[in-house]
C-alpha cells in the first residue's frame, strides 16, 4: 500500500462511520453536476479534476465535502497555496473553487499517515463565494458535525440573511401587487408562521377546498396555538383582531391559490431560515425591509433596532442565565430574541432553567396594538413563555407595579423618537422610565439620538441632570452614523448605559467609546449589512474595551472621563486624535485636492509634479504639542448670501462657498463678495469639511470663518487643511461643528524651540511634497 494510500484510507474510515448520513465516492461521482464541475479542475492545469473523496449528505443537497490526501506533513500546504499537483491544501481549494459555482463545498486537507499524527485543515467556500474561509480546527469531525457547524456558521447565516433579504423584495412586491397594506404585511407573515408551528395545519393546509376556508383555518388555528400558550383574555381578543383582515382581504380570501402558494414560501424560505438559525428578529427584519421597499410613512411603525446592535446589547451587559430581562419599548422583541439567546446559551441544556428563563425572566410592553402583535408572534415563533409581554403604556403606574414585581436586573430599549418636541416623551423620560423599575444596581442599556447626549441646556439638560442624581452614567457609545439605513431613517444616535439606583458620583470616570465602524456596507438589494464578515471581530473588541476592569482606553478608539449633566457625552467631545496616523500621503492628498480646484475653476492653468523645495522634510508628530483654536484663529460666523441673490450679479472670479464637502466647498464663482480671503472655512452643517479660501468670497448658511491671528500663507493653509481633515471625525450630523465647539477644540502642532507653533517648519514642509509648485 501507497503512503498516500495509508492517509486515504484514515479519511474513508472516519467518514464510513457516518455512511447512514453521507455518500462517499472516490475520484469520480456519480452525480452528473457534480461531474460536470469537475471537467476542467485538474490539478494540473488542463483535464478533469479528481478528488480523493466526494462525500455528499443524503438529506442536504447544498453542502459538499471534497478531500484531498497527502502522506508527508510537509506536503501540507505551500505559502503561495497555489501548488496544487504537491500540496494538499493547494488542490482541494482548486477543487472547492470549481464545485462553488453550484454548491457550498466543505474543502478538507488531510495530510500524514497515522491518526496520531494526522495534520487536517478545513475550508469552508460557499456558492457564489470569490474565497474560502478556514473554519472548525485541526481535527477530523464526525459528519453530522460538519452539517451542523456548516448550517450555524457565521459565514452561512451571512448568506442566507442575503438569500431571506433577496426573497423579501420579491415577496414584498408581490403583496403589494396583491393591495395588501404595508403595515399588514408583517402580520400576515407572523400569522403564517404560527400556524405552520401545528402538526394539524402544516398537515391541511394545502387540501382546503376554498381560499376563505383557508383563511378561516389559518385565523382559527393561530388563535388556539396562542391560547395553549396561556394568551387569553384582552391579550387574544387585541391579536385576533390584528389578524383578523386575512378573514376579510380580497386577494386572501377569495382568490384561488394566492393564501396557499404565499404559505408555501413562507415555509420555504422563511420559516427554514428561523429553524436554522435560532434567536433572530425575522420578523422585525421582514417589518424594516417591507417599509424600506415601500418608501412609506414613518407613522405606520418604529425604528427597529438593528439584529447585530442587539446582540451588542446583551454582551454589553453581560446577560446570563439569571438575568431577568426588561424592554419599556418592545417593538418586535429584538433585544428579548438576543437576550433568550444569550441566556439559554448560558443555561447549558439544563431543560428546567430554559422553560423558566422563557416563562419567567423575559418582561416587555409596547403601545402599539400592531407592534404588540408582531412581538407576541416574534416571541411564540421562539417558544417563550409569551405572558409577560404587556400591551399598554410602560408609563401607567399599573404596568411599571406588574414590571417592578417580577424584579428586572436589566434593562434594554430602543425608545420612539420624538417627531414632534412639543407632544411626543423625550427618549430620556424612557430611560428614566426603565431605569425606576430595574432592581437596584440594575443595569439599564439605551440607543438614543446623539442630541441627547449633547445637549447643554433647555429641558433635555434637567433630564441629564435628574439621570445623574439618581443613577450612575457608566459609558457613552457613539454608534455608526448610518446605523439605521434600513429603516430609511437619517438620525445618529449612541448607546447610554447606567447602573440603576446609585448617585453619579463626582469621582466617577465614564467609558465614552467611538465605535463608529461596525464593518457594514451598504448594497442595493441588502441594504447595510455585514457583508465582508467583519462584524464577529469588530463586536469583540466593543465588548472587550468596555467590560475591561479599567475600561480600556485607546487613543483615537476610548477614553474615560469625569463629566456633569453640563457636559456633552461622547466620545468625539474628549478622544485623543492619533496624530500617527499623519502621513506624507495625507498631506500630498490635501495639495492635489486644491490644485485640482484650481484647475478645474480655472484659475490654474498647468498642473507641475515637483515640489519648491528639492529636499525631504520628516514628519515626527511625537513631540507636536497641542494649541486653542481660539488662540490661534478668530472663530467668527460669515454672512449667508443666497443663490437667487448671486445669480443676479452672474458670473464672475468670487468663489460661493457652501457645506459640500467637494471642490473646495465651492458650488460656483460670482461676480460678488462679502468675506476677505486667506481664511480657513468649516462647515458647520454636516460633517466639519475645512476648506482655505484664498479669495474673497461669498457664503451659504452654516459656513464658519477661521481668520488666523498670525501671517498664514497657502502652504500653511494646506497643513492646517490636513490636520483639521484628521479631526473631522469629531462632527457628524449630529454633533456639528459649531462655532462654540471650535473655540473649545485644540489641536497638534509641530513646534519650535521656544515651544511656539513653527510656522517655518509647516511651510516648507509642505513645500517639499510633490504639487506644492501649482498651490
Amino acid at each position: 500500500m501507497s503512503n498516500e494510500r495509508k492517509t486515504e484510507r484514515i479519511v474513508y474510515s472516519h467518514f464510513n462511520e457516518s455512511r447512514d448520513i453521507v455518500h462517499i465516492e472516490e475520484q469520480v461521482t456519480d452525480i452528473s453536476k457534480i461531474d460536470k464541475l469537475l471537467k476542467n479542475a485538474s490539478k494540473k492545469g488542463f483535464g478533469k479534476g479528481r478528488p480523493e473523496f466526494i462525500i455528499t449528505f443524503k438529506k442536504n443537497n447544498d453542502l459538499l465535502i471534497v478531500v484531498e490526501c497527502k502522506a508527508d506533513i510537509t506536503k501540507h500546504e505551500s505559502p503561495s497555496k497555489d501548488k496544487y499537483v504537491d500540496y494538499a491544501v493547494d488542490g482541494v481549494l482548486l477543487y472547492a473553487s470549481f464545485l462553488s459555482k453550484e454548491y457550498d463545498v466543505l474543502a478538507i486537507a488531510v495530510s500524514g499517515e497515522t491518526e496520531e499524527k494526522l495534520k487536517v485543515s478545513h475550508f469552508l467556500h460557499l456558492k457564489d463565494e470569490r474565497k474560502a474561509v478556514e473554519i472548525f480546527g485541526n481535527k477530523l469531525l464526525p459528519a453530522q458535525n460538519y452539517l451542523s457547524g456548516y448550517l450555524k456558521s457565521p459565514e452561512k447565516f451571512r448568506q442566507d440573511y442575503n438569500t431571506l433579504l433577496a426573497f423579501t423584495k420579491t415577496l414584498n412586491e408581490k403583496l403589494h401587487s396583491y393591495k395588501i397594506l404595508e403595515s399588514q404585511r408583517s402580520l400576515l407573515l407572523s400569522c403564517i408562521l404560527i400556524a405552520l408551528e401545528d402538526d394539524a395545519f402544516r398537515a391541511s393546509y394545502d387540501k382546503k377546498t376554498s381560499p376563505k376556508s383557508l383563511a378561516d383555518s389559518l385565523i382559527k388555528t393561530v388563535s388556539e396555538k396562542l391560547e395553549e400558550a396561556n394568551i387569553i383574555g384582552k391579550k387574544l381578543e387585541n391579536l385576533t383582531t390584528q389578524f383578523s383582515f386575512i378573514k376579510t382581504d380580497t386577494s386572501l380570501s377569495a382568490k384561488e391559490k394566492i393564501l396557499k402558494e404565499l404559505i408555501d414560501e413562507v415555509d420555504e424560505n422563511i420559516n427554514r431560515f428561523i429553524k436554522t438559525h435560532e434567536y433572530f428578529d425575522v420578523l422585525g427584519q421582514l417589518y424594516i425591509e417591507f417599509l424600506r421597499y415601500a418608501n412609506s410613512d414613518k407613522g405606520l411603525g418604529i425604528v427597529l433596532t438593528p439584529p447585530h446592535i442587539t446582540e451588542l446589547f446583551a454582551k454589553l451587559a453581560q446577560v446570563n442565565k439569571n438575568s431577568i430581562i426588561y424592554d419599556n419599548c418592545a417593538g418586535t422583541g429584538g433585544f428579548l430574541i438576543s437576550a433568550m439567546k444569550e441566556m439559554i446559551r448560558d443555561a447549558k441544556g439544563a431543560k428546567e432553567k430554559i422553560k423558566q428563563i422563557k416563562s419567567n425572566q423575559l418582561i416587555s410592553v409596547e403601545y402599539q396594538s400592531h407592534i404588540f402583535a408582531l412581538a407576541v408572534s416574534n416571541m411564540y415563533i421562539h417558544q417563550d413563555g409569551k405572558t409577560n409581554i404587556i400591551n399598554g403604556s410602560c408609563f401607567d403606574e399599573v404596568v411599571m407595579n406588574q414590571v417592578k414585581v417580577q424584579k428586572p436586573t436589566i434593562g434594554f430599549l430602543n425608545p420612539p423618537y420624538q417627531g414632534n418636541k412639543k407632544t411626543d416623551t423625550d427618549e430620556l423620560e424612557f430611560i428614566l422610565n426603565n431605569l425606576e423599575c430595574l432592581v437596584d444596581g440594575g443595569t439599564c442599556i439605551a440607543i438614543v439620538p446623539m442630541q441627547k447626549a449633547l445637549a447643554t441646556k433647555g429641558e433635555i439638560l434637567e433630564l441629564k441632570k435628574k439621570l445623574l442624581g439618581k443613577h450612575t452614567l457608566e459609558a457613552v457609545l457613539s454608534m455608526p452614523d448610518e446605523l439605521f439605513f434600513n429603516s430609511d431613517v437619517n438620525v445618529v444616535t449612541c448607546i447610554m448605559i447606567f447602573t440603576a439606583h446609585r448617585k453619579h458620583s463626582p469621582t466617577k470616570k465614564t467609558y465614552f467609546g467611538y465605535y463608529k465602524n461596525d464593518g457594514f456596507i451598504k448594497r442595493k438589494i441588502q441594504g447595510r449589512f455585514d457583508g465582508l464578515g467583519k462584524w464577529e471581530g469588530i463586536k469583540k473588541k466593543w465588548t472587550t474595551y468596555y467590560l475591561d476592569e479599567n475600561r480600556r482606553e485607546d487613543v483615537g478608539f476610548s477614553i474615560n472621563r469625569i463629566i456633569t449633566h453640563r457636559d456633552e457625552w461622547c466620545a468625539e467631545a474628549y478622544m485623543d486624535t492619533d496624530y500617527s496616523k499623519l502621513t506624507k500621503r495625507g498631506f500630498e492628498d490635501t495639495i492635489l485636492s486644491y490644485v485640482t480646484f484650481l484647475i478645474s475653476e480655472r484659475l490654474s492653468k498647468q498642473v507641475l509634479f515637483p515640489p519648491i523645495l528639492d529636499k525631504e522634510i520628516t514628519l515626527h508628530t511625537n513631540n507636536w504639542l497641542l494649541f486653542k483654536l481660539k488662540n490661534l484663529f478668530e472663530i467668527t460666523g460669515s454672512q449667508t448670501t443666497s443663490l437667487s441673490e448671486l445669480e443676479e450679479y452672474g458670473k464672475g472670479n468670487y468663489p460661493y462657498v457652501t457645506t459640500q464637502a467637494t471642490n473646495n466647498g465651492i458650488e460656483k464663482l460670482y461676480d460678488f463678495y462679502t468675506e476677505e480671503g486667506n481664511v480657513l472655512t468649516i462647515d458647520s452643517a454636516v460633517l466639519g469639511y475645512c476648506s482655505y479660501q484664498s479669495l474673497n468670497f461669498s457664503a451659504s448658511d452654516h459656513v464658519e470663518k477661521l481668520i488666523p491671528k498670525f501671517t498664514m500663507n497657502k502652504y500653511i493653509a494646506m497643513f492646517f487643511v490636513t490636520i483639521f481633515k484628521l479631526e473631522q471625525y469629531r462632527y457628524n450630523y449630529g454633533r456639528k461643528a459649531s462655532q462654540d465647539r471650535l473655540k473649545q477644540s485644540s489641536i497638534k502642532l509641530p513646534v519650535n524651540e521656544q515651544g511656539s507653533p513653527d510656522w517655518k517648519y509647516m511651510e516648507n514642509y509642505i513645500k517639499s511634497l510633490p504639487y506644492s509648485s501649482n498651490i
